[in-house]
Protein backbone atom coordinates (compact mmCIF):
# COMPACT_ATOMS: atom_id res chain seq x y z
CA UNK A 1 0.00 0.00 0.00
CA UNK A 2 1.52 3.25 -0.98
CA UNK A 3 1.63 6.66 1.68
CA UNK A 4 0.68 9.78 0.60
CA UNK A 5 1.50 11.60 -2.12
CA UNK A 6 5.17 13.64 -1.48
CA UNK A 7 6.70 17.32 -2.63
CA UNK A 8 10.10 15.01 -2.92
CA UNK A 9 10.38 11.60 -3.83
CA UNK A 10 12.67 9.27 -1.66
CA UNK A 11 16.10 8.99 -2.25
CA UNK A 12 16.09 12.61 -2.57
CA UNK A 13 18.57 14.43 -0.51
CA UNK A 14 17.28 16.67 2.44
CA UNK A 15 19.77 19.45 4.55
CA UNK A 16 19.40 19.29 8.43
CA UNK A 17 21.27 21.73 10.01
CA UNK A 18 22.53 21.55 13.70
CA UNK A 19 22.53 17.64 13.00
CA UNK A 20 23.74 16.51 16.77
CA UNK A 21 20.62 18.15 17.84
CA UNK A 22 18.07 16.09 19.72
CA UNK A 23 15.50 17.32 17.68
CA UNK A 24 17.72 17.60 14.65
CA UNK A 25 19.26 13.90 15.13
CA UNK A 26 15.61 12.32 15.92
CA UNK A 27 14.74 14.26 12.25
CA UNK A 28 17.49 13.12 10.78
CA UNK A 29 16.53 9.46 12.00
CA UNK A 30 12.87 9.66 10.28
CA UNK A 31 13.83 10.84 7.17
CA UNK A 32 16.44 8.06 6.72
CA UNK A 33 14.29 5.40 7.81
CA UNK A 34 11.68 6.87 5.31
CA UNK A 35 14.37 6.12 2.57
CA UNK A 36 15.87 9.58 2.43
CA UNK A 37 19.11 10.81 1.65
CA UNK A 38 20.49 13.23 4.74
CA UNK A 39 23.18 15.79 4.65
CA UNK A 40 23.80 17.14 8.55
CA UNK A 41 25.81 20.33 9.30
CA UNK A 42 27.78 20.65 12.30
CA UNK A 43 30.07 22.91 13.69
CA UNK A 44 32.98 20.22 14.47
CA UNK A 45 33.28 17.13 13.14
CA UNK A 46 35.04 14.79 15.76
CA UNK A 47 32.19 15.61 18.41
CA UNK A 48 29.78 14.63 15.57
CA UNK A 49 31.54 11.50 15.01
CA UNK A 50 28.87 9.70 17.17
CA UNK A 51 26.17 10.06 14.06
CA UNK A 52 28.30 8.17 11.50
CA UNK A 53 30.43 6.05 13.49
CA UNK A 54 27.97 5.03 15.65
CA UNK A 55 24.18 5.41 16.30
CA UNK A 56 23.49 5.88 12.11
CA UNK A 57 26.85 3.85 11.12
CA UNK A 58 24.70 2.01 8.17
CA UNK A 59 23.01 4.88 6.83
CA UNK A 60 26.62 6.34 6.92
CA UNK A 61 28.01 3.55 5.30
CA UNK A 62 25.73 2.95 2.37
CA UNK A 63 26.25 6.77 1.74
CA UNK A 64 22.27 8.04 3.11
CA UNK A 65 23.80 9.94 5.61
CA UNK A 66 26.88 12.95 5.69
CA UNK A 67 28.22 15.08 7.03
CA UNK A 68 29.55 18.77 6.26
CA UNK A 69 31.21 21.22 8.53
CA UNK A 70 29.42 24.93 9.26
CA UNK A 71 31.08 26.27 12.10
CA UNK A 72 29.78 29.88 11.95
CA UNK A 73 25.95 29.73 11.52
CA UNK A 74 25.88 33.42 10.99
CA UNK A 75 28.60 33.83 8.08
CA UNK A 76 27.65 34.74 4.85
CA UNK A 77 27.59 32.33 2.22
CA UNK A 78 27.64 29.72 5.49
CA UNK A 79 25.49 27.42 3.57
CA UNK A 80 26.10 28.08 -0.18
CA UNK A 81 28.22 24.89 -0.70
CA UNK A 82 26.00 22.65 1.87
CA UNK A 83 22.22 23.06 0.51
CA UNK A 84 23.88 22.11 -3.15
CA UNK A 85 21.67 19.51 -4.84
CA UNK A 86 19.14 19.67 -1.54
CA UNK A 87 15.82 19.06 -2.30
CA UNK A 88 14.74 20.28 1.23
CA UNK A 89 15.72 21.85 4.04
CA UNK A 90 15.44 21.72 7.98
CA UNK A 91 17.11 24.75 9.57
CA UNK A 92 17.17 23.35 13.38
CA UNK A 93 20.00 24.77 14.35
CA UNK A 94 20.12 28.04 16.73
CA UNK A 95 22.59 29.73 19.21
CA UNK A 96 21.98 27.94 22.46
CA UNK A 97 24.29 29.79 24.88
CA UNK A 98 21.65 31.34 27.02
CA UNK A 99 24.37 34.28 26.83
CA UNK A 100 22.68 37.63 28.32
CA UNK A 101 24.54 39.95 25.95
CA UNK A 102 21.42 40.24 22.81
CA UNK A 103 24.32 41.16 20.32
CA UNK A 104 26.07 37.81 21.10
CA UNK A 105 22.94 36.52 20.35
CA UNK A 106 19.66 37.93 18.40
CA UNK A 107 21.56 38.92 14.81
CA UNK A 108 23.48 35.89 14.61
CA UNK A 109 20.50 33.71 14.73
CA UNK A 110 18.63 36.08 12.28
CA UNK A 111 22.05 36.43 10.07
CA UNK A 112 22.07 32.48 10.15
CA UNK A 113 18.56 31.98 8.94
CA UNK A 114 18.60 34.86 6.33
CA UNK A 115 21.41 33.08 4.72
CA UNK A 116 20.26 30.11 4.06
CA UNK A 117 17.27 30.80 2.88
CA UNK A 118 18.83 33.31 0.14
CA UNK A 119 21.12 30.18 -0.28
CA UNK A 120 17.87 28.17 -1.03
CA UNK A 121 17.21 31.03 -3.90
CA UNK A 122 19.97 30.03 -5.92
CA UNK A 123 19.64 26.43 -5.70
CA UNK A 124 16.62 25.38 -7.78
CA UNK A 125 16.38 21.57 -6.49
CA UNK A 126 15.18 23.03 -3.14
CA UNK A 127 11.21 22.28 -2.83
CA UNK A 128 10.92 22.51 0.99
CA UNK A 129 12.57 24.66 3.69
CA UNK A 130 11.00 24.11 7.07
CA UNK A 131 12.63 26.50 10.43
CA UNK A 132 12.25 24.99 13.93
CA UNK A 133 11.01 28.19 15.87
CA UNK A 134 9.42 27.42 19.57
CA UNK A 135 6.41 28.25 21.92
CA UNK A 136 8.70 31.29 23.29
CA UNK A 137 9.01 33.71 20.02
CA UNK A 138 4.73 33.60 20.40
CA UNK A 139 3.89 33.90 23.71
CA UNK A 140 5.06 34.89 27.28
CA UNK A 141 5.96 31.10 28.75
CA UNK A 142 6.76 33.04 32.29
CA UNK A 143 4.31 31.36 34.97
CA UNK A 144 1.46 34.25 35.74
CA UNK A 145 1.66 35.96 32.19
CA UNK A 146 -1.50 37.00 31.00
CA UNK A 147 -3.53 33.82 29.66
CA UNK A 148 -3.43 34.26 25.67
CA UNK A 149 -4.58 32.13 22.99
CA UNK A 150 -1.71 31.72 20.09
CA UNK A 151 -2.77 32.54 16.76
CA UNK A 152 -0.97 33.08 13.66
CA UNK A 153 0.02 36.98 14.35
CA UNK A 154 1.08 36.62 17.84
CA UNK A 155 4.59 37.31 18.88
CA UNK A 156 6.45 37.60 22.28
CA UNK A 157 7.27 41.03 22.52
CA UNK A 158 7.79 40.58 26.30
CA UNK A 159 11.00 38.86 25.92
CA UNK A 160 12.12 41.38 23.41
CA UNK A 161 11.82 44.06 25.83
CA UNK A 162 13.22 42.27 28.49
CA UNK A 163 15.99 40.82 26.13
CA UNK A 164 17.29 44.86 25.11
CA UNK A 165 15.94 46.57 28.91
CA UNK A 166 19.32 48.48 30.08
CA UNK A 167 20.49 47.68 33.63
CA UNK A 168 20.38 46.93 35.94
CA UNK A 169 18.97 43.25 34.93
CA UNK A 170 17.47 40.45 36.64
CA UNK A 171 19.53 37.73 37.16
CA UNK A 172 22.01 35.97 34.25
CA UNK A 173 19.68 32.69 34.12
CA UNK A 174 16.63 35.43 33.50
CA UNK A 175 18.21 37.45 31.11
CA UNK A 176 19.68 34.70 29.03
CA UNK A 177 16.55 32.87 28.76
CA UNK A 178 15.17 36.37 27.34
CA UNK A 179 17.92 36.31 24.80
CA UNK A 180 17.21 33.42 23.81
CA UNK A 181 13.09 33.90 23.27
CA UNK A 182 14.08 37.10 22.00
CA UNK A 183 16.24 35.94 18.85
CA UNK A 184 13.35 33.51 18.47
CA UNK A 185 11.17 35.84 18.14
CA UNK A 186 13.65 37.61 15.90
CA UNK A 187 14.64 34.94 13.41
CA UNK A 188 11.16 33.28 13.37
CA UNK A 189 9.76 37.29 11.34
CA UNK A 190 12.77 37.42 9.53
CA UNK A 191 11.67 33.95 7.89
CA UNK A 192 7.63 35.31 7.25
CA UNK A 193 9.61 38.69 5.81
CA UNK A 194 11.71 37.29 3.66
CA UNK A 195 9.06 34.67 2.59
CA UNK A 196 6.78 37.26 1.73
CA UNK A 197 9.72 39.66 -0.05
CA UNK A 198 10.65 37.40 -2.15
CA UNK A 199 8.43 34.88 -2.69
CA UNK A 200 10.51 31.38 -3.02
CA UNK A 201 10.14 28.47 -5.27
CA UNK A 202 10.14 26.63 -2.30
CA UNK A 203 7.21 25.99 0.32
CA UNK A 204 8.20 27.52 3.80
CA UNK A 205 6.89 26.32 7.00
CA UNK A 206 7.20 27.03 10.82
CA UNK A 207 7.32 23.75 13.55
CA UNK A 208 7.40 25.55 17.00
CA UNK A 209 7.86 23.27 19.78
CA UNK A 210 7.21 23.79 23.04
CA UNK A 211 9.62 22.06 26.18
CA UNK A 212 11.41 19.17 24.60
CA UNK A 213 11.48 15.74 26.25
CA UNK A 214 11.86 11.87 25.26
CA UNK A 215 14.19 9.58 24.42
CA UNK A 216 18.25 10.35 23.85
CA UNK A 217 19.96 8.92 20.89
CA UNK A 218 23.17 10.28 22.75
CA UNK A 219 24.59 11.27 26.97
CA UNK A 220 24.17 15.31 25.51
CA UNK A 221 20.86 15.04 24.23
CA UNK A 222 19.97 14.32 28.07
CA UNK A 223 21.79 17.36 28.82
CA UNK A 224 21.70 20.34 26.67
CA UNK A 225 19.81 22.52 26.99
CA UNK A 226 18.52 21.32 29.75
CA UNK A 227 19.10 18.28 31.98
CA UNK A 228 15.08 18.03 32.83
CA UNK A 229 14.77 14.44 33.89
CA UNK A 230 17.67 13.62 35.39
CA UNK A 231 17.41 16.98 37.88
CA UNK A 232 14.52 15.09 39.00
CA UNK A 233 15.24 11.94 39.44
CA UNK A 234 18.66 12.92 41.49
CA UNK A 235 16.43 15.76 43.85
CA UNK A 236 17.50 18.78 42.21
CA UNK A 237 16.05 21.46 44.15
CA UNK A 238 17.15 24.11 41.92
CA UNK A 239 14.58 23.04 39.09
CA UNK A 240 11.44 23.82 40.92
CA UNK A 241 12.18 26.78 41.65
CA UNK A 242 13.54 27.92 37.79
CA UNK A 243 10.54 26.49 35.98
CA UNK A 244 6.91 26.42 37.68
CA UNK A 245 5.10 24.99 34.91
CA UNK A 246 5.77 23.98 31.11
CA UNK A 247 4.07 22.12 28.19
CA UNK A 248 5.66 19.28 27.26
CA UNK A 249 6.46 17.68 23.64
CA UNK A 250 7.80 14.93 22.81
CA UNK A 251 10.81 14.94 20.70
CA UNK A 252 9.68 12.17 18.25
CA UNK A 253 6.36 13.76 18.02
CA UNK A 254 8.23 17.30 16.73
CA UNK A 255 10.76 15.41 14.32
CA UNK A 256 7.79 13.73 12.55
CA UNK A 257 5.99 17.37 12.59
CA UNK A 258 9.65 18.33 10.47
CA UNK A 259 8.74 15.42 7.93
CA UNK A 260 5.10 16.03 7.43
CA UNK A 261 5.53 19.57 6.58
CA UNK A 262 8.87 18.95 4.30
CA UNK A 263 7.08 15.96 2.54
CA UNK A 264 3.45 17.17 2.27
CA UNK A 265 2.38 18.99 -0.85
CA UNK A 266 -0.57 21.10 0.87
CA UNK A 267 1.78 22.02 3.58
CA UNK A 268 3.20 25.95 2.80
CA UNK A 269 2.68 29.02 5.06
CA UNK A 270 2.28 26.81 7.83
CA UNK A 271 2.93 28.10 11.62
CA UNK A 272 2.54 25.20 13.82
CA UNK A 273 2.91 24.82 17.67
CA UNK A 274 3.84 21.64 18.76
CA UNK A 275 2.75 22.15 22.10
CA UNK A 276 1.48 18.25 23.97
CA UNK A 277 0.85 18.02 27.91
CA UNK A 278 0.50 20.41 30.32
CA UNK A 279 2.53 19.85 33.48
CA UNK A 280 4.70 20.93 35.88
CA UNK A 281 7.51 19.61 38.13
CA UNK A 282 5.32 17.90 40.28
CA UNK A 283 3.73 15.97 37.29
CA UNK A 284 6.96 14.47 36.48
CA UNK A 285 7.68 13.45 39.90
CA UNK A 286 4.94 12.04 39.93
CA UNK A 287 5.29 9.62 37.04
CA UNK A 288 9.22 9.09 38.40
CA UNK A 289 7.64 7.67 41.58
CA UNK A 290 5.18 5.18 39.64
CA UNK A 291 8.05 4.23 37.89
CA UNK A 292 10.67 3.18 40.87
CA UNK A 293 8.37 2.91 43.56
CA UNK A 294 11.31 1.61 45.92
CA UNK A 295 13.11 4.87 45.51
CA UNK A 296 12.99 7.75 47.09
CA UNK A 297 12.10 11.34 45.84
CA UNK A 298 11.63 15.03 47.21
CA UNK A 299 8.25 16.48 48.19
CA UNK A 300 6.15 17.90 45.78
CA UNK A 301 7.31 21.78 44.99
CA UNK A 302 5.17 24.02 46.39
CA UNK A 303 5.24 26.72 43.61
CA UNK A 304 4.36 24.68 40.87
CA UNK A 305 1.16 25.62 38.49
CA UNK A 306 -0.19 25.45 34.98
CA UNK A 307 0.56 27.60 32.24
CA UNK A 308 -2.70 29.48 30.78
CA UNK A 309 -2.24 29.79 27.11
CA UNK A 310 -3.77 27.87 24.54
CA UNK A 311 -3.46 27.71 20.58
CA UNK A 312 -5.06 25.75 17.75
CA UNK A 313 -4.10 22.27 16.57
CA UNK A 314 -6.21 21.27 14.32
CA UNK A 315 -3.10 20.85 11.73
CA UNK A 316 -0.63 19.16 13.70
CA UNK A 317 -2.79 15.98 14.92
CA UNK A 318 -4.27 15.56 11.24
CA UNK A 319 -0.08 15.95 10.14
CA UNK A 320 0.54 13.48 12.83
CA UNK A 321 -2.00 10.50 11.67
CA UNK A 322 -1.17 11.06 7.88
CA UNK A 323 1.82 10.58 8.35
CA UNK A 324 2.62 8.83 11.12
CA UNK A 325 -0.59 7.01 11.94
CA UNK A 326 -0.27 8.53 15.00
CA UNK A 327 -3.56 9.47 17.12
CA UNK A 328 -2.71 12.65 19.49
CA UNK A 329 0.39 13.50 21.11
CA UNK A 330 2.96 11.34 22.87
CA UNK A 331 2.16 11.27 26.55
CA UNK A 332 4.28 12.97 29.14
CA UNK A 333 4.37 9.46 30.96
CA UNK A 334 5.78 8.05 27.49
CA UNK A 335 8.45 10.52 27.11
CA UNK A 336 9.65 10.75 30.66
CA UNK A 337 10.12 6.31 30.27
CA UNK A 338 11.47 7.19 27.11
CA UNK A 339 13.95 9.35 28.18
CA UNK A 340 15.05 7.42 31.51
CA UNK A 341 16.14 4.83 29.57
CA UNK A 342 19.32 7.23 28.76
CA UNK A 343 19.46 8.55 32.65
CA UNK A 344 19.81 4.92 33.45
CA UNK A 345 22.55 3.68 30.39
CA UNK A 346 24.58 7.01 30.46
CA UNK A 347 24.40 8.02 34.35
CA UNK A 348 24.81 5.20 36.30
CA UNK A 349 24.53 5.30 40.22
CA UNK A 350 27.11 4.93 42.41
Amino acid sequence: MSGPEVSIPKGSLVLITGATGHVAAHTAKQFLERGYRVRGTVRDLQSAAWLTEDVFKAFADSGLLELVHVPDLGAKHAFDQAIKGASAIVHIASILTFADDPSQVIQPVVDCVTSILEAALGELSVKSFVYTSSIAAAVDINPGGVAAHVGQDSWNDHAVELAYAPPPHRDTFDRGHAVYQASKVAAEKAVWAFAEKNKPHYSVNVVSPSTVLGEGLVKRHLEIPYPWIKNLYDGNEEIGALFQAIIHIDVKDVALLHVATTLDPECNGARLQAWGEYCNMNDILAILRRMYPGRKFRDDFSNQTKLEITTEYGQQLALLKKWGGQEGWTTLEQSVADEMKGVKRWFPEI
